[in-house]
């Protein structure tokens, strides 16, 4: 059960890198940097949002809206963290 609960750990890790990529790709998409009409630029972004969006849409949701600034990849990432860090170290205790 150990094992299962620290391939969460990892899979958790993985999807925060993945949220920090769809971040800065969009960062770079809105600054003219990345040309978002390339193909595979195109095709990057709609996997990474088809991946993060699901939890980031209802982070949205609760969320007040700020001057321009979306604060949830943030708030997803604490929550991915606090759950790598404090919940699975926690259930491994009792397996």
């Amino acid at each position: 059960m150990r094992e299962l609960l620290f391939f969460i750990s990892y899979v958790i890790g993985l999807y925060v890198w993945v949220v920090i990529a769809d971040v800065v790709l969009s960062i770079l998409m809105n600054a003219n940097i990345v040309n978002p009409y390339q193909p595979f630029v195109r095709s990057l972004s709609q996997g990474f949002h088809a991946v993060t969006e699901p939890l980031l849409r209802p982070i949205r949701g609760f969320m007040p809206k700020s001057s321009g600034l979306d604060w949830s990849p943030l708030v997803l990432i604490l929550a991915c963290y606090f759950v790598q860090w404090v919940v699975i170290p926690n259930l491994a205790k009792f397996f």
